[in-house]
């Protein structure tokens, strides 16, 4: 069935942008491509939606999101059924996602009490005038999202949850290679009573992107790679920027860990939604004395891993979002083997269908562990010392989480404290996250953090009144 989603303001004139499915190439529904005028007019829209809703009261703004949630609930297997489409990912995978933005939209609701202030002295010196300074949290303005394709609900609900919660605007931009479960979002918020240009939708590319980042808006939230971010914060200038730009997150294993949990987080994050995750397992250190048990756990799973139509229920792993993404983790592939790895399992791709791989004795300098892989492939590299994995992880250009599978506490506290990144995740794996807690890394994995409650303060300004 193909889908045709509502078009953006000032749209009549842009031309249709098809969606097709990863899996098999059919048409899955229509979008607009916004052009300046549009985007211009989306902007506007938002800017005279928010000189009323700034002024809302919690009450409402919570009231606005559960009943979004609700709808959001009433038409959860119809949401599914278009992320399964759109992205590729398993039906199963999809549906836990509509569950998992329905549940960020309710938690962005209940969080505006977090949203109090304070009443600080000013006479703490010595002939300082005796007055109160009264601190409170403002709403910002207009916020601009751009949000990628691997979690095309749960991540936009990430960033309007927290901005509606907060008195904020929205125009969003959703990857062009996903746009439509983003789409229907704001439909249903329109049926659900949302001012009109309060959460607006503009599709298109890197130019529509960069279009918002330098249009009238008050802050940018960005999810995706550190180029783009890098782009796109230029072109902001001096805006607040918030953005998640990916990593290369390690799970380090460790002899005394439950082998069997482990082995079992690390195919289980590693292919979930075949590998398109930031925070998934990208390097897998294991320790000398566990490598082979690991290995031979890992490939037993790796099995079982049933990969083919995404819609079919006994599908376990679907597709990557499109053939030259395939393409290039099978080129990367071949490069860590012509480098010294070696298939223990996978390695080969069909299309867009790139077979669950676990390799081992990848080294070092091999482009598939030295940058962020985005498809379903475990990297092994093997180490006897957890320093020298601690210095390998800190030299890489990313921060953003990692997991560690030890029941030594001692050697907890030396690890977390040591790694340079923004989580680290103790007996998980590293995409481990609850939409409550802060998420997001250091250096090339971002600025800034996710996570409703430390988002409502990102997306507030903090006003200062003496009296």
């Amino acid at each position: 069935m193909t889908i045709t989603l509502a078009r953006p303001a000032r749209a009549p004139a842009a031309a249709m942008v098809e969606v097709r499915s990863p899996f098999d190439g059919s048409l899955v529904g229509r979008v607009r491509q916004a052009d300046e005028i549009g985007v211009a007019e989306a902007l506007r829209q938002a800017r005279k939606a928010w000189s009323s809703f700034r002024f809302s009261t919690p009450a409402q703004r919570k009231n606005l999101l559960h009943r979004l949630a609700a709808r959001l609930g009433e038409e959860a297997e119809a949401m599914a059924r278009i992320i399964c489409a759109e992205v590729g990912k398993t039906i199963a995978e999809a549906r836990n996602e509509v569950r998992r933005a329905g549940n960020t939209l309710r938690l962005s609701g209940d969080a505006v009490t977090v949203l109090h202030g304070e009443v600080l002295p000013t006479a703490i010196v010595p002939g300082a005038p005796d007055k109160q300074a009264v601190i409170t949290h403002e709403p910002a303005g207009v916020l601009g999202a751009i949000t990628p394709f691997n979690y095309p609900l749960n991540l936009l609900c990430h960033k309007l949850g927290p901005a509606i919660a907060a008195g904020n605007a929205v125009v969003a931009k959703p990857s062009p290679k996903a746009p439509l479960a983003a789409q229907r979002l704001a439909e249903l918020a329109a049926e659900i009573g949302f001012p009109p240009g309060l959460f607006g939708i503009v599709h298109g590319g890197a130019d529509v992107a960069a279009m918002i980042a330098s249009g009238d808006i008050d802050l940018l939230s960005f999810t995706g790679g550190p180029a783009a971010g890098l782009a796109l914060k230029n072109a902001s200038g001096l805006l607040r920027c918030l953005m998640e730009l990916g990593g290369n997150d390690p799970l380090i294993v460790m002899p005394d860990a439950d082998l069997d949990r482990a082995a079992e987080v690390a195919t289980g994050h590693r292919f979930e939604i075949a590998g398109q995750s930031c925070a998934a397992v990208k390097r897998l250190y294991l320790h000398d004395d566990i490598r082979e048990a690991m290995i031979a756990r890992i490939e037993a799973r790796i099995a079982a891993v049933r990969t083919g139509d995404p819609a079919d229920e006994a599908t376990v792993m679907g597709t990557v979002i499109d053939e030259p993404a395939a393409a290039e983790v099978e080129r990367r592939v071949r490069l860590a083997v012509a480098d010294g790895a070696r298939i223990v399992a996978g390695g080969s791709r069909d299309g867009t269908l790139f077979t669950p791989t676990l390799l081992d004795a990848v080294p070092a300098q091999a482009e598939l562990v030295r940058t962020e892989t985005f498809g379903p492939v475990l990297a092994v590299r093997r180490f006897d010392d957890p320093d020298a994995v601690i210095a390998e992880v800190n030299a890489g250009a990313y921060g953003l989480q990692a997991g560690l599978f030890t029941n030594d506490h001692a050697l907890v506290k030396r690890v977390s404290r040591r790694l340079r990144v923004g989580g680290v995740m103790i007996n998980e794996g590293p995409d481990f996250r609850a939409e409550n807690v802060p998420f997001g890394g250091i250096k090339s994995s971002g600025l800034g953090r996710e996570g409703i409650h430390m988002t409502l303060r990102e997306m507030s300004e903090t006003k200062v009144v003496i009296d």
